[in-house]
């Protein structure tokens, strides 16, 4: 029964975080972290096309995500593409001890207290917000798995106004 009721409640998250994406024209909360050197501020990015990641060391499916994200930061940053992961360890080690083993080829802030992620009402591990150059939220992803990738990067492309051939 509490099995059941878990499925129940997965469900009616799922149901609730599809309605968002279809009300995505949210402004996206901006945020100033403790950060790697050189990571720029949301309100620093305004007129970029920004991929806000949310990850923790703990979720698989984020080490799973990591690849893809380097692919589309090298992809697309000269089409206007900001990726920046915010890491939700409470201890920072773990999050550096993470990054030693998957590589990121993007700016990484920090926020263990988890005030960003309340901001943006995060869902799932990991969480990703597609923010268009006018500082709207235009699309959100809960999870990642390899066969979402097509979607996502679909979604990133329609936003950057990048023709597909």
């Amino acid at each position: 029964m509490l099995l059941k009721s878990f499925f129940i409640a997965v469900i009616a998250l799922f149901i609730s975080w599809s309605s968002l994406v279809a009300d995505a024209a949210d402004i996206a909360p901006s945020f100033q972290l403790p950060a790697n050197a050189g990571a720029p501020t949301l309100k620093d990015l305004k007129g970029k096309v920004v991929w806000v990641d949310f990850w923790a060391s703990w979720c698989g499916p984020c080490r799973q995500s990591f690849p893809w994200m380097n692919s589309m930061a090298k992809r697309y940053s000269d089409k206007g593409l900001v990726i920046i992961g915010v890491n939700l360890d409470t201890e920072k080690p773990l999050a550096d001890e993470f990054l030693r083993q998957s590589h990121a080829d993007f700016p990484i802030v920090f926020d263990p207290q988890g005030k960003i992620t309340q901001a943006y009402g995060l869902v799932g591990m990991p969480s990703s917000f597609l923010v268009g150059a006018d500082g709207t939220i235009q699309y959100r992803h809960a999870g990642f798995r390899s066969e979402d990738a097509l979607v996502m990067e679909g979604e990133i492309k329609k936003v950057l106004h990048v023709q597909t051939p």
